[in-house]
């Protein structure tokens, strides 16, 4: 579970933000706060993995808020101004999310903090928050599936969409396979062909210019090889 705060000087904002969040099985709301001063009192009390924080606000700024943080948790900025984006980034927020925002755009910001590092999430039981962090949601047609990562076996590329191939499903999205890539985390998966990345722990055999997973045979494309070879040294 990936327990959050919002900080936001606009009730509005917390309505939609929270109102997105109550939609995940994920996420776990812990307070409300409306400045910098309130947030910085309450992270001084309790723990969290997550912080929305806007950036327009009264006495302290959101970003000169996050530069007094020794071990801030992942942030995903909520704003009305793109001016920042810059400069969130080189602060290592996890997204930058323009007001107004969809909540399939809110789903993509989620996705990067699931799918990312779980080590840097400071529960008191780390295993289990990485266990229960170890999904991601997927937009198929009109419906967004819940999809175990482990269960993933490669990414294959096809026309405008990308497919995503599972132990027992296979689930189409409209997306790049370069922007679906990096919903992943480098450790897991690999790239082996400018239409297929792998995940490294399913791979049963590499055979010449082919990878044997499962029933399944993904080519290894010439400019890829040399990634492949690192799984060997």
């Amino acid at each position: 579970m990936i327990t959050y705060i919002i900080i936001d000087d606009e009730h509005i904002a917390h309505d939609i933000i929270k109102g997105y969040c109550d939609m995940l099985p994920n996420l776990e709301f812990k307070a409300n706060c409306y400045d910098a001063i309130e947030a910085i009192d309450y992270l001084s009390k309790h723990d969290i993995d997550l912080i929305f924080l806007d950036l327009n606000m009264p006495k302290l700024k959101g970003f000169q808020f996050l530069k007094t943080l020794s071990s801030p948790p992942k942030v995903i900025v909520t704003t009305a101004y793109s001016e920042f984006a810059i400069e969130g980034y080189e602060l290592n927020v996890v997204d930058y999310l323009l007001k107004p925002f969809s909540f399939e755009r809110f789903l993509s910001a989620i996705n990067k903090v699931t799918s990312s590092d779980t080590s840097t999430i400071r529960n008191e039981s780390k295993e289990v928050a990485k266990s229960e962090a170890q999904h991601i949601f997927l937009k198929q047609n009109n419906s967004h599936i819940q999809v175990d990562i482990d269960s993933i076996l490669f990414i294959e590329a096809s026309g405008n969409y990308t497919k995503v191939v599972t132990s027992n499903t296979t689930i189409s999205i409209r997306e790049k396979i370069s922007d679906t890539i990096e919903l992943f985390s480098d450790n897991d998966f690999i790239q082996v062909h400018k239409s297929f990345a792998v995940a490294k722990k399913h791979i049963d055999r590499v055979e010449g210019n082919r990878i044997y997973i499962g029933d399944h045979v993904v080519p290894i494309g010439k400019l890829y090889k040399k990634n492949i070879n690192q799984l060997f040294r």
